[in-house]
Order: C-alpha cells, then sequence, then structure tokens
C-alpha cells in the first residue's frame, strides 16, 4: 500500500497442557512456551509496530509466589525489545542460580515469565499517543486469584460513551473512556460478581474460605461472564483474556469483523490474529488450524478442558475485507489465491484502458504487498497476449511463414520492477512541514525500461489518501515519459471511514469523498454537503438502531467512473504531463475474490453493525464544522 495506513493489532495466545518438565523432555527447553510465544508475535509484527506485550502466568502457585508476569513496550522495535529483557533475565537468574539449569521447579518458582499460560499482542495506535500506556495487555489486580484479569486485543468499539455510562451505572468511577479501560473493567466487574456468588454459594456449603477457593476455580463460568460483558459492546473484536487461576478466553465478535485462528492437540491450545502464524510456529497443517465463528469463544480451564462457547448471537457475517487486500500476510493459501484473483480480475478493464495493446505496454506494482495482486494481473495479460497470438496465427495461416510466426512467437509481456521503495526513509517522515519533500522520495524509479510509445500500468493495493501517489509515485512514473499511465487498485473506492479497527476515521482524509466534492461543485450541487449535515445533526439523539447512513448521498450524484475520473485529475500535479487514468476494483469483484469476507463498509457504507451508521455521521458533522476530533 502506497499510504501509510496504521491498522489491526495482532494477539497470540498459548496454553500448555502438560507440565513444564514434558517440554523440557520432549524439546530440550520449559522456555518452550516464551519460545513460541516470541516467533507467533515475531510472524504477526506486520500487524502492530507500535507497541508490544507479553503476560504469563504460572498455573497452581503457592501463596506469596509471584505468578504474573507482564511487560510492554513502545520502542522502536518493540518485540525484540520485550524479548532482549525476557532473555536477559532468564540467563541472569540462570547465571546467579545454577541450581535452577537442570530443575524445572525451580526454574516456575523463581524465575519470570515461565509458566503454562501466555498472551501477547502487537498494536498499532488508531487512537491517542503511543504512550506505554496504551500498550496492551492490560492488568486488573486483585489479592483474590480469581480476580485477576490480563485482557488483550484486536478491537475497536463504536459505543464507548454508552458502555462508559454502563460503569458509572454500576458504581465504577473509570479512570478514562478509552475502550481497552471499558471491555477491561466491564469483564473484570462480572468476574468479580461471580466470584462472590460462587464463594457465597460454597460458605453455605461449608466449606472454609482457603476450601472455597480451588472450587471457585473449577466452578467459575467463563462463557457466562463473557455473555454478560460482551451484552453492549458495539464493534469489531477478537479479545483475549487470561484469569489469574489459569483459564483463558479468546472471544470474537459476532459478525466475524476481526479475525481469529486456533489449534489444538493434547499438548498445547493457541489462538492467533492469523492462520499461517499458527501453522508455521507449531508446523501444522492448513486443514489442522481452526477458524473461531462469529460470536463465539474458545475457553480454556485451569484443569486443560477445552471448550467452544456460543456468547452471542451471530450476526450476518461481515469478515473485514481489507484483510484480505491488505493487512493479512500473504502466506495464507486462501489469501494468497484471492489476491491474485483480485489483480485477475482487474484485467479487462485494464485492457480496455490501453486497447488491448500488451505488446506496447509495461506492467508492474507498487512495493511490496501489491505483488500477488500484481502476478494475477500478469496471469491475466498473459492469457490475453496468448489469445492475440492465437488469432494472428490463424488470420495468416494461408501466407504465414517462418519468420513471421517467429515474430508473433516472439512476443512476450513486459513485466518490469519500475517503483522501488526506500523502507528507511519511510520511517523518518514525521514532520508535516516538510512532509511533501520526504514523501516525494519515498519511492525511486527503474529508468529505460519504459518508452515513449508504451503504456505503464502499475498496480497498487488500495488508493486511501492519495498522498504517496501525488506527491511520489505519479510524478516518479512520468520522469519515464510514458505515453499513458495506468493506476490500478485491487480495493474499491475507499467512501467512508472505519470504526472498527483501522486507521481511517477522517472523511476528508479519503480522496474518494474529496473527489465526491469536487464533483458536486463542479455539478453545482454543493448544497447537498448542508442537506446532508442537517439531516445527520437530526439523528444525534437516537438510539444507535434507528440512525442511517445519509452520507450515502454524497456519491449517489455520480457514477464510479465520474469519481475515479476526478480522482485521477486530482492526484495529477500540473506539472505531470503523462496522460493518467485510476482503475478500482468493482465491490462485485471484490465479493467474488473474497466471498467468505463481505466486510465492504469502508468502500459502499453497508456497516454491519448499528453504530457505524453512528460514527460516519459524526465523522461527516466533524468534517462540516471543522472538527477534527475522531467520530468515535
Amino acid at each position: 500500500m502506497s499510504d501509510a495506513l496504521k491498522h489491526e493489532c495482532g494477539i497470540a495466545q498459548i496454553r500448555l497442557l502438560k507440565p513444564l518438565e514434558f517440554y523440557k523432555e520432549k524439546y530440550g527447553s520449559a522456555f518452550y512456551g516464551v519460545n513460541k510465544m516470541y516467533l507467533m508475535m515475531e510472524k504477526q509484527h506486520n500487524r502492530g509496530q507500535d507497541g508490544a506485550g507479553f503476560a504469563s502466568i504460572k498455573l497452581n502457585t503457592d501463596p506469596g509466589d509471584r505468578y504474573i508476569s507482564r511487560l510492554r513496550s513502545n520502542a522502536s522495535q518493540p518485540i525484540q525489545d520485550i524479548f532482549a529483557q525476557i532473555n536477559e533475565r532468564i540467563n541472569t537468574e540462570l547465571i546467579e542460580h545454577p541450581e535452577y539449569v537442570n530443575d524445572v521447579a525451580l526454574q516456575k518458582k523463581n524465575i519470570p515469565y515461565i509458566g503454562e499460560l501466555y498472551l501477547g499482542h502487537v498494536r498499532y495506535g488508531t487512537f491517542g499517543k503511543n504512550s506505554i500506556e496504551s500498550v496492551h495487555p492490560f492488568l486488573r489486580q486483585n489479592n483474590w486469584m480469581h480476580r485477576n484479569l490480563i485482557v488483550a486485543g484486536n478491537f475497536n468499539m463504536t459505543n464507548v460513551s454508552k458502555l462508559f455510562d454502563k460503569l458509572v451505572e454500576l458504581g465504577q468511577h473509570p479512570k478514562e473512556r478509552a475502550d481497552t479501560v471499558t471491555v477491561l473493567e466491564k469483564i473484570g466487574h462480572f468476574l468479580d460478581d461471580e466470584v462472590r456468588k460462587l464463594y457465597k454459594k460454597l460458605k453455605k456449603e461449608g466449606y472454609t474460605k482457603v476450601e472455597a477457593s480451588p472450587l471457585i476455580a473449577d466452578r467459575l463460568n467463563v462463557a457466562k461472564i463473557l455473555r454478560k460483558s460482551a451484552k453492549d459492546w458495539d464493534g469489531g473484536y477478537a479479545m483475549a483474556g487470561l484469569l489469574g487461576h489459569g483459564d483463558s478466553f479468546v472471544l470474537r465478535d459476532p459478525s466475524g469483523i476481526r479475525p481469529a485462528y486456533y489449534y489444538q492437540d493434547d499438548e498445547i491450545v493457541v489462538v492467533a490474529s492469523e492462520r499461517p502464524v499458527i501453522q508455521t510456529v507449531f508446523n501444522v497443517k492448513f486443514e489442522d488450524v481452526k477458524e473461531l465463528e462469529p460470536g463465539h469463544a474458545i475457553i480454556t480451564k485451569l484443569d486443560g478442558e477445552v471448550s467452544i462457547k456460543q456468547i452471542l448471537e451471530p450476526l450476518e457475517r461481515k469478515a473485514c475485507s481489507f484483510e484480505r487486500i491488505y493487512f493479512s500476510r500473504g502466506s495464507d493459501a486462501e489469501i494468497y489465491k484471492e489476491r491474485k484473483m483480485l489483480g485477475r480480475l482487474l484485467m479487462p478493464e485494464v485492457l480496455n484502458s490501453i486497447d488491448h495493446d500488451t505488446i506496447n505496454t509495461v506492467f508492474s506494482f507498487i512495493p511490496n504487498t501489491a505483488e500477488t495482486s500484481f502476478l494475477g494481473m500478469v496471469e491475466a495479460a498473459q492469457d490475453e497476449l496468448n489469445k492475440q497470438k492465437n488469432e494472428a496465427i490463424l488470420s495468416e495461416k494461408d501466407t504465414l511463414t517462418d519468420e513471421r510466426l517467429k515474430e508473433i512467437l516472439a512476443h512476450k509481456l513486459r513485466t518490469e520492477k519500475v517503483a522501488i521503495k526506500d523502507v528507511k526513509l519511510r520511517t523518518f517522515i514525521t514532520e508535516d512541514s516538510s512532509r511533501d519533500d520526504l514523501v516525494a522520495h519515498v519511492y525511486d524509479v527503474t529508468y529505460g525500461v519504459v518508452k515513449p510509445e508504451d503504456n505503464l500500468v502499475i498496480i497498487d493495493d488500495s488508493i486511501v489518501r492519495g498522498t504517496t501517489l501525488k506527491k511520489s509515485i505519479i510524478k516518479m512514473m512520468d520522469r519515464l515519459n510514458p505515453k499513458q499511465l495506468v493506476v490500478v487498485s485491487s480495493a474499491p473506492q475507499i467512501r467512508y471511514p472505519d470504526c472498527y479497527g483501522i486507521d481511517m476515521a477522517r472523511l476528508e482524509g479519503l480522496v474518494a469523498f474529496r473527489a465526491a466534492l469536487e464533483l458536486l461543485k463542479d455539478a453545482g450541487k454543493y448544497d447537498l454537503i448542508e442537506e446532508v449535515y442537517n439531516k445527520c445533526k437530526l439523528q444525534e439523539h437516537l438510539e444507535d438502531k434507528d440512525v442511517k447512513n445519509f452520507v450515502k448521498e454524497i456519491y449517489e450524484p455520480f457514477t464510479d467512473q465520474e469519481i475515479s475520473d476526478k480522482i485521477a485529475e486530482l492526484l495529477s500535479e500540473p506539472e505531470v504531463k503523462t496522460k493518467v487514468k485510476i482503475i478500482y476494483q468493482t465491490v462485485e469483484n471484490l465479493h467474488k475474490a473474497c466471498p467468505d469476507h463481505l466486510g465492504d463498509w469502508y468502500f459502499t457504507g453497508n456497516y454491519p453493525t448499528f453504530g457505524g451508521n453512528r460514527v460516519v455521521n459524526r465523522a461527516f458533522i466533524n468534517f462540516y464544522e471543522g472538527n477534527e476530533g475522531r467520530a468515535y
């Protein structure tokens, strides 16, 4: 993706089902879980580089022994920073206490971070500063082992204010309105409530407080706690949690917006945000890694019992299609096929734009995530070239000479790596005052591969804001002096903000929205802006279920092609001499390529939860009023 777009977080959870001595004997180390957690987090570093966190719990410890460890980092390389600290601590303990080296029981008792239960998180911040306080996992501490709660997730809630008010109604005094705090405290409240009820019941049965403690752990109904906690949640989430005594869970939202996958055998239960992470780290087959169904939780009890429980009634499945287009690593077998298909389905429109002249066309891509879609586009282009060769041979079969046949067969598809990304420079861009000049040099260009009579077709994953295209890529491609530059987006036009975990909260930041505004001006229909604003304002005090997305009306007067043409105009600086055309994927073809991931609200405005409509209207109100605040 050419535009810098912060997105998604990643979760990793591991529960060891055997004693640590088992892993020492079989795998050579009692640190098996720590090592696997490092790999799982590192394999998901694409999902978050603003911060990372790690937590572990030791099971069945004696009173007075530390059993919870947590470490968080917002360093420039947070995962490496966390595990460097862990390794340093472990190595120091082993050096200072040689008796620990071969004694797993002593290691577990005395060395932090070693345990049977682990939770990891990688974060991309979508709200607030990148302070260490914003980094997951979050910890709610208590002297009762059962009431200790650790939570980390990949989520955004659209109704944070409502959730905050609910906590106040319960008698709490939350320290802030962030959805991370409200979620943690909501689960914590019902956890406390359940523990109290169980203790009262056990007391009536004649058990002492000491005797009741292990029985509470056994009888604690995690699914019941989650049902009460998540009842009012509106958003997309994969929520992971650990309880101090050793129960654990991962809960997925009822629309399946955020992803979660799991694997279990007799040694381990593991959950992650991406399937290939589990496949690679644990060397298991594709079909052995299961997708957690929407509205369900995978719950592992202290005794190792694993169950999948329905927590919320599943809604229409709207799994995030951006996961398939861009966010998830392309090493997933299904995602790889889908991205290739996205490129292939664009080819008819591309061929029309170049008048089917594959001979005088160079095909390329924006590195590096658009490469898979590029492969699909090239396969379709090769099919077209083969068709042209066949037609040429058949049309000339009566006069065809060996020389002419060789000439026809010699035609090859021309693919080049034209754009080259300077990754180090990317991280240097920080100040708005110097941003334009810096953005212009994020990409370099390969000279000498494009002739003046050539079309240049270059594919990107998606075009969000268009900043890098305008300030860098189009200008750089213009230096090659092609006859025409065709910029292809494997995703449809992004018209609406996301409110479920992607950093696309401001409407005016979206180039498709800016193009629609310009078209309204051109057509003398700009008064529609005020009409939509007034409709949005009238809905501010309605219940979420009664709110409609009136921002759709901004786009209704225009065809997709009109908006695409206006985007091309907006992204072409006056000094650009080359004719620029922009081609977007259609929503229909997106669904065809990704049939199991139909979440398309950023393209269509069809939000899967009621809160989404409130967010998009609030985003429009913010735009109209010049308010730079976030819509959620």
